[in-house]
C-alpha cells in the first residue's frame, strides 16, 4: 500500500469503485489506511509537543528583562552591562554623565545610558521603577576626607576623580539606600517574586566574621578604611532588612583587577599567596570580568547573601556555562 506526501501530510486514499469495493476485506483496508494516516499524525505532532516544552523551559529559565545597574559605566558596572546584554538582558546605567564610556563597543551600545544623581532619591526612583533586578556598583576607594585623593585617577578602573561631596556616606551608602528603598517600596502585585539587588561591597567587610580580622581593622586598617567599611556594612544590614521584598546578593571581593590596571598588579601575588596559606582575613583577588560574571549569574538565578571568592567562582562559571 502506497502513501503520497503533500505538504507534510498523507492524504487519505480513495478506495476503489468496484464490486468488491464494498466487502468485509475493503472495509478492513479503509480501516487500516485510516488509523496508518492516526499514527502517522500523531508521530508528526509529537516533535512540534517536544518543540514548545523546550521553548517553555528555555523561556522559564530566561534572566528577567530589564536589569537596572547603578554606576553602569564604571570599572565594574560597565563588564557588568556588558555580560548582561551579551545575556539577553535589557539594560539600563544611571551615572552622572549618562554617556557610554567606549563609544563603539557593541555591546555598551546596547545599554540605555540615563544621566542622572544616584545621590538623588527622585532620580533613582524614575531609573528603577521597570526593573527586574538592580545591581549597585557605585563606589569609590579614596573620598574627599580620605587625603588620597590624588591616587584616585589611578586606583579607579574609569579614571574618575571624587568631586566636593563624594564621601563614602554619600557615594555608598546615601546612593544604595536610595536604590534600595525604591525598589523595595515600589508598587507590587500580590505574591510577586522579589526583585534581585546585587550589591559590590568588600572582603574586608567581613573581619568581623574571620580570626583575626577584627584585630586587624582595630589596631592596623587606616582611619579612611574605617570610614569606607562603615558605608560598606551599612548598605548590607539594610539589604538584610528588606529581604521580603529583595533578594539581596552581597558580594565581597578582594582587589579587583584586569591586565589594563596596573596599579595593583603587583600587590595581588601578596594576597593570593596570603590566601592560599589559610591567612584568615585575606581573600584572594579576583579579576573584574569574573566578579562581573557572577553578579549576572546572581541576579539570574538564584543566590542570595554574603558571595566570598569561592562562591563568586562558582556563580561566574554558572554563567559562561
Amino acid at each position: 500500500m502506497h502513501f503520497a506526501k503533500l505538504n507534510g501530510q498523507v492524504p487519505r486514499e480513495k478506495p476503489v469503485h468496484s464490486p468488491e469495493s464494498s466487502g468485509p476485506a475493503s472495509k478492513r483496508a479503509i480501516h487500516i489506511v485510516v488509523t496508518h494516516q492516526g499514527i502517522m499524525r500523531l508521530l508528526a505532532f509529537i516533535p512540534v509537543t517536544i518543540a514548545l516544552q523546550r521553548n517553555t523551559m528555555s523561556m522559564s529559565a530566561s534572566p528577567p528583562k530589564r536589569l537596572c545597574v547603578l554606576g553602569g559605566s564604571g570599572y565594574v558596572g560597565r563588564e557588568v552591562c556588558t555580560r548582561a546584554v551579551a545575556r539577553g538582558w535589557e539594560v539600563a546605567s544611571l551615572s552622572r554623565r549618562g554617556e557610554n564610556p567606549v563609544p563603539g563597543d557593541a555591546a555598551l551600545d546596547l545599554v540605555d545610558w540615563v544621566r542622572g544623581d544616584a545621590a538623588n532619591a527622585k532620580d533613582v526612583q524614575a531609573f528603577v521603577k521597570d526593573a527586574d533586578a538592580v545591581v549597585h556598583a557605585v563606589g569609590l576607594l579614596f573620598d574627599v576626607d580620605s587625603g588620597l585623593t590624588q591616587f584616585s585617577k589611578v586606583v579607579s578602573g574609569s579614571g574618575s576623580v571624587p568631586g566636593e561631596e563624594s564621601t563614602y556616606d554619600r557615594i555608598t551608602r546615601q546612593t544604595a539606600f536610595n536604590a534600595i528603598d525604591a525598589t523595595a517600596n515600589r508598587l507590587r502585585l500580590p505574591f510577586a517574586p522579589r526583585t534581585p539587588f546585587a550589591f559590590v561591597s568588600c572582603a574586608e567587610s567581613g573581619w568581623p566574621d574571620v580570626s583575626g580580622g577584627s584585630f586587624v581593622e582595630s589596631n592596623l586598617a587606616p582611619e579612611w578604611l574605617g570610614r569606607y567599611l562603615v558605608a560598606k556594612r551599612a548598605v548590607e544590614a539594610k539589604l538584610n532588612d528588606n529581604t521580603v521584598k529583595l533578594r539581596p546578593i552581597i558580594y565581597r571581593p578582594s582587589l579587583i583587577w584586569s591586565w589594563g590596571k596596573l596599579d595593583v598588579l603587583p600587590i595581588i601575588p601578596v594576597f593570593n599567596l596570603a590566601s592560599a596559606l589559610g591567612v584568615p582575613f585575606v581573600d584572594r583577588t579576583i579579576r573584574v570580568g569574573t566578579l562581573a560574571d557572577a553578579i549576572v549569574a546572581g541576579v539570574a538565578g538564584d543566590a542570595e547573601g554574603v558571595q566570598r571568592f569561592a562562591a563568586m567562582d562558582e556563580l561566574a562559571a554558572e554563567g559562561r556555562a
